[in-house]
């Protein structure tokens, strides 16, 4: 029953900044991987210099600038009839629709950012971390072990697994997004028109684009130290509720006197 009200102009802006912020998601990710590779695996080279590293966040950045044009050249306002029990009007609808004739051209562009925003970098991260894992896991340290060492190997093993599953999420979360796309555009007698065939695929959808929030969240979450103080002050909380002894005045100071947040020294994507 919503209508689009914006104009044209909003509505390709609104299809163009959804795809590229999407796709520099992806690209960070990829660049994130491949820097733990090279400061993990090869340690004794030397780090990448600013320029490096001003070339990697512009390539970050470029990649998805360029490749997302398509999405705002062929977003459009399409109306169509509107009949409810009193008047019968118009709705309008923004999105990306590809004209017949372009179809081939479609395909091929799918096909193509599939490939570069899906598979390629699903597989050089999983290349990058496996090859973390059996340096981290699975290859001795040579000579005496201090506790200052097993120390540093903790937390880039604790670094590592919060990376592995934030890979794992990325897949579970646009794995069936690409899937779904592919049988409805390339496959679509397998797939009906109808509506519940509508319904899944806004649920897929959400699904994908939740996966910006779950990469933020699990940042956040290690980084900080969040998840232990959301589990001290549910604790507090339960406490002061079913321990009589304790007074407000008591869990009001324990409560003043705990940090907010905390930084882990070990905890460092950089």
């Amino acid at each position: 029953q919503l209508s689009w009200d914006h104009g044209l102009v909003l509505c390709a802006s609104v299809n163009y900044l959804r795809t590229v912020s999407l796709y520099v998601s992806t690209n960070a990710l990829l660049a994130i991987a491949v820097d733990r590779y090279m400061a993990i695996v090869h340690p004794l080279q030397p780090r990448m210099k600013y320029q490096t590293a001003y070339c990697l966040i512009t390539g970050v950045w470029i990649v998805p600038i360029l490749i997302s044009i398509p999405s705002a050249y062929f977003a459009s306002e399409t109306m169509y009839p509107h009949v409810d029990n009193i008047t019968n009007t118009h709705k309008v609808f923004c999105a990306q629709i590809w004209p017949v004739d372009q179809q081939a051209f479609y395909r091929s562009y799918f096909l193509f950012v599939f490939a570069v925003e899906f598979v390629g970098p699903v597989i050089v991260m999983a290349m990058c971390y496996a090859r973390i894992s059996r340096e981290l896991w699975f290859k001795s340290v040579p000579g005496f072990q201090t506790e200052q060492i097993r120390k540093r190997l903790r937390c880039r093993r604790k670094t590592v697994m919060v990376l592995i599953g934030i890979l794992t999420a990325y897949i579970l979360c646009w794995a069936p997004y690409y899937g779904f796309t592919i049988l409805r555009d390339f496959h679509p007698t397998l797939i009906s028109r109808q509506r519940n065939s509508l319904v899944a695929f806004y649920i897929i959808e959400c699904t994908a684009m939740s996966n910006s929030m779950i990469n933020t969240f699990c940042f956040v979450s290690v980084k900080n130290n969040t998840v232990k103080y959301l589990k001290k002050i549910v604790l507090l909380h339960w406490r002061s509720s079913y321990v009589p002894s304790k007074n407000a005045d008591e869990i009001d100071i324990r409560t003043s006197s705990m940090p907010v947040t905390e930084e882990i020294e070990c905890i460092h994507l950089k």
